[in-house]
């Protein structure tokens, strides 16, 4: 974690680190996948990494970049490269406009060689700029799963038959004005989208697609659908709602499987008895049984004064404005002529009262006469203007009494590819006004408590506890979008109906700012902003709540609702919240803990936690490790050094870096783990007894700028001992745990594992080793590629016999010590893997020392290094 945060301010400084850029790689490159959509510079960074590792790059099966970003043209040079690629995401979206809006990529096009990729199953190209389906797509011949939503294609190849695998094809969200013939060629597709673009018409051709399960046309311009599609005998699901469909076809209550078929909001007059009697089909929304209305259409409105009418009759009509807003006047609703004048109006703020991150999205429409009362409701269409309809805000109508605005139950329709209109029914007539406003989710919190999650972000959650208040209270949750480049979380503010604080914390968990990570993570930067709506102001209260932070989640407790913000700020950031961070000093209360594992108690853990944090993390090591209670409270600066020391009879069992004059040295920082697992020994005999000894914490230097009365209390005689809690070595058993040995009967020839430019383990040290692997021996066997066999037949000799005979196979493998590291690793004995890394690196350091002394530079060639190596 340290590196990381290191990583991340040579990052932003611009500085270069090669250990930085080792470190950066192997976070990004998992395995064989490489997301680099959550990165702000995934695109830079994708280039950085195929330049310093090609052949591993060359190797990835499963690739995500951003399409938002300037480099993504010289990124898909590149890609048809990837032979191994298995599946490619290359969305856009990532990036938000002034309203919020997700913008879509600059991608229009791709390389001709990209159908060369020819091990692609699953492609997504979606948040585009497409206008037609690239060519060199159809030429994929595994492609299963074709994603191109949200992008601007008018038409889809006529060969795109030739996807023979493709099972899974969304092209929702586009102008789709007509389909090819070819499209019923795609045998094998079992789920088709072709929701929200302007499709006419539908080929006979579909009715092909005989494995289909799925099938949405919903939100087009169908006035009719074909016949063939009572041939579909595996559909399960057909959307066809948001049409101008007149009439369907009675064969599709045919079709076995047929769970859902959705004909909502469509101009259907009459439909066949067999679909209308089945109890899956959802109707609402058509003109079943209704007379036709005779429509009226006004001139056109141009100017905000300009006045009209139009006159209603008691025998009902629908109205046309030319300006988009429409009425329907059902039979009855007037009981005489009247006539109805309207004036468009720009919404003044002196009158129209907005709330909180409220967006106006319509002019204001005044119908007259105020307050006439019909005898029905009125239904009334209004077109709003926005980018689109966010996925975090509703719309809704709100209608002014003359003295507030309240809110009209809304619903939003399509009535043709751009337009989106909000419906709402009205029993009298006033002023009318679109707005925007964030989704509320609500819910009741009992005494027995509750939880409370996000319709728009469900990783946003709020859990209330048990005996978190007496009284039942209402509470409401709302998410605002957020900018990319900022680095914030979604915006999160809590209400409720009370304005009495919570009897017990309220745990609220966020997502940490894109591109940011529980590994990459600087907690200095990380602020937790609280916003005061009736001060208008915004507060930094990290240091007043405890942050936990996960690999993806932030967490913290509060007991008062408001509005709360994750910030992540960078180094040039100069603001208020940043000089706070940066100028105040901290200090730290923490504890010490010193604990022995259960399987082999000459591993001890050390570490330095803070006191709130102390119970959560003993409760996690509680199943493998044991030892004294922590420490008492002391305080600690960031960035303070410390020791620690094993006294009594103890001492450290191996030659370590971070080893001082036999002192383990730790640096403090308070957002790391300041931990580190010790494998210790004695030299008392334990054989007839144990060993009971001590480890102490001892202060080392203070750091700079640390103020005068704050150094006052490190005088005296005991000013660098920190705490000392007891360790005890048990004494050993007369078999079993006794250490194995080479007097054991066992005899091996000489072996050196490794070579001299990467370090050698020795019999020595593979000795070591041996006799700390305990009860793990069998499944460190078999992370090293040891047959079952081998194992039981070497069973007698146990854990060193198996060791020397892994070793006299593998000493001339090519990376045989980063295999037995990896075996340790997947073995969860990763104290034993930084043991052997230990011993690698100061190995490979007495090396080019050696190397040194005599006189031979970095360019002496790597033969001369080795044949010197031996002579030495």
């Amino acid at each position: 974690q340290q590196k990381m945060a290191e990583l991340q301010e040579l990052e932003n400084t611009g500085g270069e680190s090669i250990l930085g850029d080792n470190t950066l790689d192997s976070s990004r490159l998992a395995g064989n996948r490489l997301n680099l959509d959550v990165y702000p510079d995934g695109c830079r960074q994708f280039l950085e990494l195929f330049e310093r590792q090609k052949a591993k790059v060359l190797q990835v099966e499963f690739l995500r970049l951003n399409c938002n970003e300037d480099l993504i043209g010289s990124t898909l040079s590149i890609l048809p490269d990837l032979r191994s690629l298995k599946s490619l995401v290359l969305k856009g979206g990532h990036a938000r406009d002034e309203f919020g809006a997700c913008q879509r990529g600059s991608l229009a096009s791709l390389p001709q060689d990209f159908g060369d990729l020819t091990c692609l199953t699953h492609l997504d190209l979606s948040f585009n700029s497409f206008c037609m389906l690239p060519d060199c797509v159809v030429k994929l011949p595994s492609l299963s799963v074709l994603l191109v939503c949200y992008n601007s294609m008018h038409g889809l190849p006529e060969d795109i038959g030739c996807l023979r695998k493709l099972t899974s094809f969304s092209a929702m969200k586009n102008h789709l004005r007509c389909l090819p013939q070819d499209i019923g060629k795609l045998v094998a597709l079992k789920t088709l989208n072709l929701s929200e673009n302007s499709l006419e018409s539908v080929p006979e051709e579909i009715g092909n697609l005989h494995n289909c399960t799925e099938l949405d046309l919903s939100g087009n311009l169908l006035t009719g659908i074909p016949t063939s599609l009572a041939n579909l005998r595996s559909l399960r699901q057909l959307h066809l709602h948001s049409n101008l469909l007149v009439t369907v076809p009675a064969s599709l209550a045919s079709l076995p499987n047929l769970s859902r078929l959705d004909l909502q909001n469509n101009r259907l007059r009459s439909i066949p008895l067999e679909i209308e009697s089945s109890p899956f089909v959802h109707l609402r929304g058509n003109l079943l049984g209704e007379p036709e209305m005779k429509i009226v259409k006004t001139c056109n409105v141009t100017v905000s004064l300009y006045i009209s009418s139009f006159t209603v009759t008691p025998e009902g009509c629908k109205v046309f404005l030319a300006c988009g807003v429409q009425f329907y006047f059902p039979p009855g609703a007037a009981i005489s002529l009247v006539t109805i004048h309207f004036q468009k109006l720009a919404p003044d703020p002196r009158w129209v009262k907005l709330k909180h991150h409220d967006v106006v999205l319509s002019e204001v429409m005044e119908l007259r006469p105020h307050g006439i009362e019909f005898q029905q409701d009125v239904q009334i269409w209004m077109p709003f203007a926005s980018p689109r309809t966010l996925r975090e805000r509703e719309v809704i109508v709100q209608t002014f009494s003359g003295q507030d605005w309240t809110d009209l139950r809304t619903q939003v329709e399509w009535r043709g590819r751009p337009k989106r209109v909000a419906c709402c029914s009205v029993p009298h007539f006033s002023w009318f006004l679109v707005i925007s406003r964030l989704v509320e989710n609500k819910c009741r919190v009992p005494q027995g408590g509750t939880l409370l999650f996000s319709s728009v972000d469900p990783n946003i959650k709020v859990i209330f506890p048990p005996g978190v208040t007496k009284e039942i209270r209402r509470v409401k949750l709302q998410v605002g979008s957020y900018d990319l480049d900022s680095r914030a979380s979604p915006l999160l503010y809590l209400s409720q109906n009370s304005s009495e604080d919570f009897l017990r914390p309220v745990k609220i968990q966020l997502p940490l700012p894109p591109g940011v990570t529980g590994l990459t993570l600087d907690r200095s930067r990380l602020h937790l902003l609280h916003g005061d709506l009736h001060a208008h102001t915004w507060n930094d209260i990290s240091d007043q709540v405890v942050l936990e932070i996960t690999h993806l989640y932030a967490l913290f407790e509060v007991t008062h609702f408001s509005w709360y913000w994750l910030y992540y700020t960078t180094k040039t950031y100069v603001g208020d919240i940043a000089r706070k961070v940066y100028e105040k000093l901290r200090m730290y209360q923490v504890n010490f803990i010193a604990l022995q594992r259960k399987k082999d108690p000459e591993q001890v853990l050390l570490q330095c936690i803070l006191k709130h944090k102390v119970d959560p993390v003993l409760k996690k090591l509680h199943d493998r490790y044991r030892g004294p209670e922590p420490s008492d409270i002391v305080e600690m600066f960031e960035g303070e050094q410390f020791f620690a020391a094993f006294e009594r009879g103890i001492d450290v069992d191996a030659d370590r870096p971070d080893c001082v004059d036999g002192r383990i040295s730790f640096i403090f920082y308070s957002h790391l783990k300041n931990v580190k697992e010790i494998y210790v020994t004695s030299e008392v005999d334990r054989k007839g007894q144990a060993v009971k000894g001590q480890v102490s914490f001892y202060r080392g230097a203070v750091p700079e700028n640390i103020p005068e009365d704050a150094t006052k209390r490190r005088k005296g005689p005991d000013s660098h001992w920190l705490a000392t809690l007891p360790i005890k070595l048990p004494k050993l058993k007369s078999h079993g745990s006794e250490q194995p040995s080479l007097q054991n009967g066992f005899s091996f020839p000489p072996l050196n594992l490794g070579n001299a430019e990467t370090g050698y383990l020795t019999q020595a040290n593979l000795l070591s080793i041996a006799g700390r692997i305990g009860s793990d021996w069998q499944t460190i066997g078999l992370n090293l590629g040891m047959t079952y066999q081998q194992i039981q037949e070497d069973l007698n000799r146990q854990i060193l016999d198996m060791l020397f005979s892994w070793a006299q196979q593998n000493m001339h493998t090519h990376n045989c010590i980063g295999k037995l590291i990896s075996a340790m690793k997947e073995s969860r004995r990763q104290d034993i893997a930084d043991e052997i890394q230990t011993i690698i690196d100061l190995g490979r350091e007495k090396y080019r020392e050696s190397i040194r002394r005599v006189g031979l530079d970095q360019d002496s060639t790597p033969g001369t290094s080795l044949a010197l190596y031996k002579c030495l």
